[in-house]
């Protein structure tokens, strides 16, 4: 008697944590921590071609594979929350990591003994870093992942579960939570791509790098303040050795024959307790050659089973889900190759074109400020989403969030296309008017053209991951398992690991095979001379494919079964 009531009085302490109080130190965290990363890695390529002279296709990959690393590591991080230290204090030292690579960083381009003699950009004097010096700037971004590697799949999650699923009112917070905090992070991104780009391409690398730094070291202690206030959830051990088990129990059975009724499988709502606080899953008939696992032999012990040999239904349904995710997650990684362009070629677009605020404005726009247009975009569409187009929606489809996460992703899908299309259309006008004005070989001289131009297609861009990055997330989270919210965050970030390095691929096969006998090819250091364009209209080739691709899988995707857990005042149902 004792110990249940102690049970209740702790049920009744984690109640009372948790909700709106907590925000504020989550989204100071999360603003804090773009601000620093997105502070050095937008700007990045200028670094490396400006400073330590590397060239462009090499920089560009160089970044693209770091952002592909860094998007990785998650899976690490997710492992280690979901199945022995919990979020909260994967997040902390995974800031602590994040502080020692903007360190490195920052001294790294503080001290001139660690970079390349300046010199006239392209001249003939030009010597590119130094390998012990490139050693420096990958360990720094190696710290720097795997700071990425605890953070990203768990500051998302972490947030979500600050609200009571089994509470309705609770749960339609936790979809208003995923919009704004997309608004706050597009927020502090918008200050790292004026600000702090500007400090670093008119004040210094060291000034522009350290200013990160210090707002780095301020998101860890934001969030470590708020520590008595969270709502945590307890590991629950290893999803991955679950998901093992299921598909071991079902081939040691794979001779079995099936039984006849679903409600002969395996079921322990005690074991599966732990794992499924808000809701366990039910039964589908989908995958059925994994139901094996669940079927009960003479072998078997019933009350404490070998769980290499017997899973519960619910085990079996959590692989189920993860394999019934893969499809649609793996259409949103063509969609992060074509953003990866924003950092890397849209840059050197905009390094080309008039980047003056108007005709007789001296002031010029930083080159790595042109994202600005994204997050602009992105925080305004927010907004509209979530104030405007959600309530209209919701008359239509009578869902509290407005629209399903597989219809949000399909607009998305239609406007990555028309934003790989409209950067192809401007490219080839900056390039005649590059042609009439002689400059064809003369590359560091400013197209007399607006760099105002390229604003549709940054603008494009932010509307995409208001629809696709959003309710791809969103999709993760609500779709995979409880026990493996973190993991599914990872599997995310890994989505856009893979985009990374599909656009890396990309660019190395156009510069390998694009190669003419005189030495050029469609991407050479003189994009008067490249044809950039035609790099883009592949792009948005493959992005029509690819959402041919989502159409199809979205049309057959078949959402979780969820038994929501019964309360001593409440009725079980089903969603």
């Amino acid at each position: 008697m004792e110990e249940k009531k102690e049970s209740h009085a702790i049920a009744r302490e984690e109640k009372r944590k948790g909700g709106l109080k907590t925000m504020p130190f989550i989204f100071a965290n999360e603003v804090a921590e773009k601000l620093a990363v997105v502070g050095f890695s937008t700007n990045m390529l200028s670094y490396l071609t400006q400073q330590l002279h590397m060239p462009l296709a090499k920089a560009a990959n160089t970044l693209t594979n770091f952002n592909g690393t860094a998007s990785l590591t998650p899976l690490l991080g997710a492992f280690l929350a979901d199945s022995y230290i919990g979020r909260f204090w994967t997040i902390t030292g995974a800031s602590i990591f994040y502080q020692i690579g903007m360190t490195i960083l920052t001294l790294s381009a503080s001290i001139r003994l660690f970079r390349p003699p300046p010199c006239t950009p392209n001249g003939p004097d030009c010597k590119e870093a130094l390998p012990w010096q490139l050693a420096i700037l990958y360990t720094s971004l190696l710290v720097n992942a795997l700071g990425a590697g605890g953070y990203r799949p768990c500051i998302v999650a972490f947030g979500a579960e600050q609200f009571d699923e089994n509470d309705p009112k609770e749960k339609t917070k936790t979809w208003s939570f995923f919009n704004w905090y997309y608004f706050c992070m597009g927020v502090s991104m918008l200050l790292a791509v004026t600000a702090v780009v500007y400090v670093q391409d008119n004040v210094g690398w060291g000034w522009g790098l350290g200013i990160p730094t210090i707002a780095m070291a301020v998101s860890v202690a934001a969030f470590v303040l708020g520590y008595p206030m969270y709502r945590q959830l307890e590991p629950s051990g290893s999803p991955f050795t679950r998901l093992v088990q299921v598909v071991v129990a079902a081939i040691k059975k794979r001779n079995i024959p099936m039984v006849s009724d679903p409600k002969h499988l395996y079921e322990n709502d005690e074991m599966d307790e732990k794992i499924s606080i808000y809701g366990k899953l039910v039964h589908t008939n989908q995958l059925s050659c994994f139901d094996r696992a669940a079927i009960i032999t003479e072998s078997d012990n019933y009350s404490a089973p070998n769980p290499w040999r017997l899973s519960t239904v619910h085990r079996v349904e959590e692989l189920k889900s993860v394999i019934r995710m893969g499809p649609i997650w793996a259409a949103g990684i063509l969609v992060i190759t074509a953003s990866a362009q924003q950092g890397t070629f849209y840059l050197q677009q905009a390094r080309t074109m008039d980047r003056h605020l108007s005709p007789h404005s001296t002031f010029q726009i930083p080159p790595g400020s042109m994202t600005v247009f994204t997050y602009l975009s992105m925080v305004l569409a927010i907004s509209f989403y979530d104030r405007l187009l959600v309530p209209f929606a919701r008359r239509f489809t009578g869902l509290d969030r407005g629209l399903t996460f597989l219809q949000r992703m399909g607009i998305g899908f239609g406007i990555t296309t028309l934003a790989t299309m409209t950067a192809a259309i401007v490219e080839a006008r900056r390039k005649h008017v590059a042609a009439q004005a002689g400059l064809l070989d003369s590359p560091s001289v400013t197209v007399p053209m607006s760099v105002f131009w390229l604003v549709p297609q940054y603008a494009l861009h932010g509307i995409v991951e208001v629809f696709t990055s959003i309710g791809h997330l969103e999709f993760m989270y609500d779709q995979a398992p409880e026990s493996m919210r973190s993991t599914s965050t990872a599997l995310f970030w890994m989505s856009i690991s893979a985009g990374s390095y599909v656009s890396t691929m990309l660019v190395s096969l156009v510069h390998k095979y694009s190669a003419g006998p005189n030495g050029s090819n469609w991407l050479p250091n003189n994009l008067n001379r490249g044809k950039l364009e035609n790099f883009y209209w592949l792009i948005t080739l493959l992005q029509g494919l690819n959402l041919m691709y989502y159409l199809v899988c979205a049309k057959y995707y078949t959402y979780k079964p969820l038994e929501i857990r019964k309360r001593d005042d409440e009725p079980k149902n089903s969603v």
